[in-house]
C-alpha cells in the first residue's frame, strides 16, 4: 500500500434536529408533572393526618366489653338490640364489627363476638 491510497476517515452525517410532536411533549412533560403531583399529594395527606392513637399511654382507655356467643337464628342486630337498648344500634353494630375485625355483617351460630357494654 502506497501512502496515497489511504483516504481520509469518512464522517457520519449529522441528524437532524429532534422534533417532538404535540403527543410527545405531552407524553415527555405531562406524565412526570402528573406522577410528581399525585407524590406530593400523598404525602401532604400523610404529614396533614390528623389520625393518631394518643400523645401517651395515660390517654388511653380500654373499651369495656362483654363475650357474647352469637345463637342460631341470630343477627349483629338483635346482639345490638339486646346488650344495648339504649344506643342506637347501627352504632352498637359498627363498634362490633371494629370490634371484632369482621369483614362483613354476617355471623355464625356458636361464634364468640366481643360486645361493647356501653
Amino acid at each position: 500500500m502506497s501512502g496515497s491510497d489511504q483516504r481520509p476517515a469518512e464522517r457520519p452525517t449529522p441528524l437532524p434536529p429532534l422534533r417532538l410532536t404535540r403527543r410527545g411533549k405531552i407524553v415527555l412533560i405531562g406524565i412526570p408533572l402528573v406522577l410528581l403531583a399525585a407524590l406530593l399529594l400523598s404525602l401532604a395527606g400523610f404529614f396533614n393526618s390528623p389520625a393518631r392513637a394518643s400523645d401517651s399511654a395515660t390517654d388511653l382507655s380500654v373499651t369495656p366489653t362483654v363475650t357474647v356467643t352469637v345463637q342460631a337464628g341470630e343477627s349483629l342486630w338483635a346482639i345490638a338490640g339486646s346488650v344495648a337498648p339504649q344506643r342506637d344500634a347501627r352504632d352498637v353494630v359498627a363498634d362490633i364489627v371494629q370490634l371484632n375485625n369482621l369483614t362483613g355483617g354476617t355471623v355464625l351460630p356458636g361464634q364468640q363476638l366481643y360486645v361493647p357494654t356501653r
